[in-house]
């Protein structure tokens, strides 16, 4: 993941600063330095990491900073609120029309990934707002473009307008006309990129922009192209108008410079960020929860809402009162596991929460692969063996065995680990009963607590 590398010299100058106690204004300008460091190792721009340094010093050297009784978290928490002004302060998103459709026009060079995040963006919407987007090919020069896009609308159920290798500001005006006939309340138009900004570029999307008047002018960066991202985003924005950054690819072993230059350097925020290959790995930008994560303290809002959106309600309420009377089952289990991959990967969970640097993780080596053995194992039980694994016995574990492919002591793993799992979650509901009965309203000594699920 972007800034894996800047988040830990940080964390690292932060931990320096905590054993200090007492703070004196040179503590404060060596960590400044050691910080200044990793922004320019992380690519970032450098009058932008002159002006935060100059900025966050200025504020953290104040005799109110240095003489309070934790100078060290007033430091911190400067460097947090500069670096999330640095983000762009606010998180933006895409203007609604007042009058549908809205008009989204994507722009952006070549191998940025603008037609899958063309999709990407648009199955957003459709999830999280019940909108009924459309995509318009417009790419006709690139080969297999409106193919591509055709795919992946096609995997997201969402209908994509073209007219082959035509006109693409005749196409652009007819696909906006087919939305509004057709009931489609946003409409995304995927243009054609090029290898590098041309006048050529520029000419046919200023036409595309005069014939369709969008609301919004998204552009599509690829992170992993660190400073040239920032570039590209002053030149289309000078000569287009962007309204905002789609940041693409920020899952890549990038520095992650780019992110955080192209806010201060173009005026324009980020409105969105690509996190990975899938359809749904896209999500909204907010500068302080990105800010948060740079620093290592985590991201526990945005894994809150990975979870909303994942698990079910109404299936959760019933497992938690399957949980209540121990009668919690395989199949019960399996759903759970089908429900957290839909999260995304389990590194990228623990990596939101506070305190977890990705070093840690790469120890501790999360295996997904076992998530999809056990997936397996489960899968090739009957529905009888799921509800009540007491009666599998040898010739039922070798059947099992046989239909998993995998050997039967990995199927006397699972069962002991679920065993166990059934044993320790008696013994919470029983704490919490006797809690309840104590009117704590929780588990002892753990305030709130309730189970998860």
């Amino acid at each position: 993941m972007a800034f894996e590398g800047l988040t830990e010299k940080i964390s690292n100058t932060f931990k320096k600063l905590r054993s200090r106690g007492r703070l004196t204004e040179s503590d404060v300008k060596e960590a400044m330095r050691e910080i200044r460091l990793a922004l320019l190792e992380a690519d970032v721009n450098f009058k932008v990491t002159k002006d935060f340094i100059k900025t966050v010093t200025e504020k953290a050297t104040g005799s109110d900073i240095l003489e309070s009784l934790s100078p060290a978290q007033q430091v911190i928490k400067i460097v947090n609120e500069e670096l999330t002004a640095l983000l762009g302060g606010q998180n933006a998103r895409i203007t609604i029309a007042p009058n549908p459709p809205t008009i989204v026009m994507m722009v952006g060079l070549q191998g940025a990934g603008k037609t899958t995040n063309c999709a990407k963006l648009a199955g957003l919407f459709k999830k999280q707002q019940q909108r009924r987007p459309l995509l318009v090919a417009c790419d006709v020069y690139r080969p297999a473009a409106i193919d591509q896009l055709k795919v992946v609308g096609s995997q997201l159920g969402i209908p994509v307008f073209d007219m082959g290798q035509g006109d693409p500001i005749e196409i652009a005006k007819a696909g906006v006309d087919f939305a509004r006939k057709n009931g489609h309340d946003l409409v995304f138009i995927d243009t054609a990129g090029r290898l590098h900004i041309d006048e050529a570029l520029m000419d046919e999307l200023k036409n595309i922009k005069a014939a369709i008047k969008p609301h919004e002018i998204m552009l599509v960066v690829d992170a992993m192209t660190g400073q040239d991202a920032v570039n590209v985003a002053q030149t289309f924005d000078e000569a287009l108008g962007v309204d905002g950054v789609l940041m693409s690819k920020m899952d890549g072993d990038a520095r992650g410079g780019a992110a955080l230059s192209v806010k201060a350097v173009t005026g324009k925020p980020i409105k969105y960020i690509g996190t990975g290959e899938k359809l749904d790995n896209i999500e909204p930008f907010h500068p302080d929860r990105m800010a948060s994560r740079i620093l290592g303290m985590g991201d526990v809002l945005t894994l809150i809402e990975k979870a909303q959106q994942s698990f079910d309600a109404k299936q959760a309420a019933e497992t938690a009162k399957k949980m209540a009377v121990g009668k919690l089952t395989l199949t019960d289990f399996y759903e759970q596991l089908q429900q957290m991959k839909n999260m995304g990967s389990m590194q990228d969970m623990l990596g939101m929460l506070p305190g977890v640097d990705a070093k840690a993780l790469a120890g501790a080596q999360v295996d997904e692969k076992a998530l999809a053995h056990t997936e397996a194992i489960i899968q090739s039980m009957t529905p009888k063996e799921r509800d009540n694994p007491s009666i599998i016995n040898y010739s039922r574990k070798k059947r099992i065995a046989a239909g998993c492919g995998l050997k039967i002591e990995e199927i006397n793993k699972l069962l002991k680990q679920f065993e166990m799992m059934q044993k320790m979650t008696k013994q919470l509901v029983g704490m919490q009963k006797r809690s309840k009965k104590k009117k704590r309203g929780g588990f002892p000594g753990l305030g709130n607590f309730k189970l998860p699920f």
